[in-house]
């Protein structure tokens, strides 16, 4: 296969093209029926996720405040109906008495459905950087995958410890600029806590673009699709937590309301995902060498 190479550097003037074929190729690759399929697994693996992600940070943390801002995090993103009915789930699954087979057939199946989630997001992004699995791979193959997203899990959790250690120290410093200096100086401690929450997520991102897919890609396309990600992401969660303030759109739907809002919310999420990966997708045609397929894969155009 031939390398496709760098005609001209990237300027801001061409942007606007940019994105304009990056949201072509985007509606192309049907998003949604995508972010529905990881919404979908998201519902079924929550509860492995959270008891996973709860009990590896509170072994640093503790367990309990971990819980708590966790809870506090989905009340501010989905409200505080779903965020209640969420911690229920998470305290029915970690008090659940059971013997010796139990309690391994439980980690199990809280191993697999807490993978699950990755293993459709490498599909996805392999569907959209237009690489195709070989369909002869073994089963190994499908073991390490399930390997590699247990691993982000654990990437996620590390994440979110970090932060908590910034969101504590924002909060301490935000306490102390506003007993002690001029309000302007608050605002600066916003923009701080922003810039923090785009630079953690962006790192997700970019370890996600980098090792998910079965693609070979180089990290300065990695980061800027990264980047640009993470941006639309916080601004989205930030829109997403209004609307579903105001609105209320699972109310409609009674006792199953707090399910609907969680497909919601990952769907909309999946979607800026994936116009971030179809953005790095067009990016590294145009500026780079192109996103090349891993020795397990095939590309097709």
């Amino acid at each position: 296969m031939e390398e496709l190479q760098t005609t001209h550097q990237f300027s801001l003037k061409e942007l606007p093209s940019l994105i304009k074929e990056t949201y072509t190729s985007w509606m192309a690759d049907d998003p949604f029926r995508l972010s529905a399929i990881v919404a979908y697994y998201t519902v079924l693996a929550l509860p492995a996720l959270l008891v996973i992600i709860i009990n590896v940070i509170g072994a640093i943390w503790g367990v309990e405040i971990v819980q708590g801002q966790v809870t506090d995090e989905i009340s501010a993103a989905l409200g505080k109906d779903a965020a209640s009915a969420i911690e229920n789930i998470i305290s029915e699954t970690q008090n659940s008495e059971s013997n010796f087979l139990s309690t391994v057939i439980g980690i199990g199946t809280l191993l697999f459905g807490a993978t699950g989630v990755f293993y459709q997001l490498k599909i996805s992004l392999n569907e959209i950087w237009k690489i195709k699995t070989n369909p002869n791979a073994k089963i190994w193959k499908i073991v390490t995958d399930r390997a590699l997203s247990f691993a982000f899990i654990l990437v996620i959790g590390f994440l979110l410890l970090v932060s908590f250690i910034v969101t504590a120290a924002i909060s301490a410093l935000n306490s102390y600029i506003r007993d002690a200096l001029p309000d302007v100086l608050l605002y600066i401690a916003y923009v701080l806590d922003f810039t923090l929450s785009v630079g953690i997520i962006s790192v997700l991102f970019a370890l996600m673009f980098k090792y998910l897919p079965d693609a070979k890609i180089k990290w300065r396309t990695v980061w800027i699709g990264a980047i640009l990600t993470a941006i639309l992401f916080v601004v989205g969660k930030l829109l997403l937590g209004i609307y579903f303030g105001q609105a209320d759109p699972g109310s409609t739907y009674g006792a199953a309301g707090s399910i609907v809002l969680i497909l919601l919310w990952v769907s909309y999420s999946s979607l800026i995902l994936f116009f971030g990966a179809e953005f790095t997708y067009v990016y590294a045609k145009r500026y780079g060498k192109g996103i090349e397929p891993k020795t397990i894969g095939i590309i097709t155009e």
